[in-house]
């Protein structure tokens, strides 16, 4: 894809923006917070009604579902006072919403992107509602998307309604694009050739990337990076067909062996992972950001309970949080061989199948890292099987650091600091992959991150949730960020 570097006229660049942070009145904050309060319920009944559309991604004929979903946020953009509200068309994919209000000129100029598509479910594993007939439970809405990612976008929607309604403005003091995608669940196919095509969208100063998780609900934290993801399925072959063991057990290439001695081989004594050259490319993290994650409230208590993991493994040397956001980390998400539902017809297997999933941080490219991979299991599978490891590597998933200079970055600093009441916020990463290098390749623009999930809300899993007190923090947050950005920028 050809990157886009030209911001249009009166867009000024974000790393040429004045440094000096202009500050909220309490007041300020006082009518936001209020704004934001009134507002809730009807905030969480409007996530109620779109969580009831179930835009599951990836499954065939469900284009449908996502063409409603994508139609109930327009038609919400619309009703915030969006002028231009478009759906944009993927030919063999999911649409995509895209909204702009640019009524500042020279003022800067935020893309805000997220996702309405949704994982699938197994609605037999789900105990506390249907995946699709949300209920609030606790404080918690549950449903699938209320945290991934439709709450985030709905923050965006309320938090511009409050900042209009907290300064009495009929438009917003920045310039703002909104492109919400449904296929990031599918790893984004489509999103390049969007971009590609829409060359509109791409025009900004800053990117704000809401599909993250925040640490605590009591502990506001700055995202400032995400890894990287590439995925590979390997594909192990024995015998032309399952054979019963009782007539060739012994001499017969059992698929599964190769296979669990590689997997087992992934890592070493100390939880380092085994591919040549894995580690040579990671950039060093500074003393001061390694003593910004020691500063987060954490407990190995605290985290088993939240994260459901039941024990702490990975590589030695380093802490929980930095395992989980600054170290590569390779995962197996599948073995699949044999009878693997009873009853078992004895029989030695003829494929063995196994998922990996690896996470990778700045320094890393996935392009090398991918034919590291590809090295290590050409060396250590034996000659007596046939094997096939397939690595897509379109679209790929990089991983992104904000820069520490970008002055929006402290904008988003002292806006949470408005949205959670507190006097500064804390520092983290987010251990998933989004395509946050891709909208920084397309803009040439820093991406900043801001998201209202966390580690419990069950991302992907049964009885997904949100925590409606999350829900207005971040309200409030984004109404602050878009004063506090103009304020900023001159």
């Amino acid at each position: 894809m050809q990157q886009r570097r030209s911001h249009g006229s009166g867009h000024r660049r974000a790393h040429g923006w004045s440094t000096a942070i202009a500050t909220h009145s309490p007041e300020d904050v006082d009518r936001i917070h209020a704004y934001a309060a009134e507002h809730l319920d009807e905030l969480v009944r409007q996530l109620a009604d779109w969580v009831r559309i179930p835009g599951v991604a990836g499954v065939a004929g469900n284009q449908m579902t996502l063409q409603r979903s994508a139609n109930w946020l327009a038609s919400a953009l619309r009703a915030t006072g969006f002028p231009r509200v478009e759906l944009w068309e993927v030919e063999g994919g999911a649409p995509a919403v895209y909204a702009e209000w640019l009524a500042a000129p020279g003022a800067p100029t935020v893309l805000v992107y997220s996702h309405h598509d949704v994982r699938s479910v197994k609605p037999e594993n789900w105990g506390q509602v249907d995946p699709f007939e949300p209920a609030v439970r606790d404080g918690r809405l549950y449903g699938r998307g209320t945290s991934d990612a439709k709450g985030q976008v709905l923050c965006h929607v309320w938090g511009l309604r409050a900042h209009l309604a907290a300064t009495g403005r009929s438009a917003p003091a920045v310039n703002v694009k909104l492109l919400v995608e449904g296929e990031e669940e599918a790893l984004s196919e489509h999103l390049a050739q969007l971009l590609e095509d829409h060359p509109e969208a791409t025009g900004a100063d800053v990117v704000m990337l809401s599909d993250t998780v925040m640490w605590r609900a009591d502990a506001p934290a700055v995202c400032v990076g995400l890894r990287g993801s590439l995925n590979a399925s390997l594909e192990v072959v024995g015998p032309g067909r399952d054979v019963h063991s009782g007539a060739v057990s012994g001499p017969a290439p059992n698929p599964v062996v190769p296979l669990a001695q590689l997997v087992a081989g992934l890592f070493d004594e100390d939880g380092r992972v085994t591919l040549p050259g894995f580690y040579d490319d990671v950039l060093p993290v500074s003393d001061e950001e390694r003593a910004a994650i020691a500063a987060l409230p954490y407990t190995d208590e605290d985290w088993l309970e939240r994260s459901e993991t039941h024990a702490i493994v990975g590589e030695r040397g380093w802490s929980t949080l930095e395992r989980l956001w600054l170290r590569p980390a390779v995962e197996v998400l599948s073995v699949v061989a044999g009878d693997f539902e009873a009853p078992t017809r004895g029989a030695v297997p003829s494929v063995a199948h196994a998922d990996l999933s690896i996470r990778t941080v700045p320094g890393q490219t996935i392009p090398r890292v991918a034919d590291q991979l590809r090295s290590w299991v050409k060396e250590r599978m034996p000659d007596h099987v046939d094997w096939d490891l397939t690595i897509p590597m379109e679209p790929t998933q990089e991983p992104y650091r904000t820069p520490d200079d970008v002055p929006a970055l402290q904008v988003l600093r002292d806006a949470m600091a408005d949205g959670w009441r507190v006097g500064s916020v804390g520092q983290m990463r987010n251990a998933g992959g989004s395509p946050a290098s891709l909208l920084h390749d397309a803009t040439d623009a820093p991406v900043l991150f801001f998201g209202t999930g966390l580690p419990e809300d069950h991302w992907h899993d049964s009885d997904e949730s949100v925590l409606i007190d999350m829900l207005r923090m971040g309200t409030a947050t984004l109404a602050s960020f878009w004063g506090r950005l103009a304020a900023s920028a001159g």
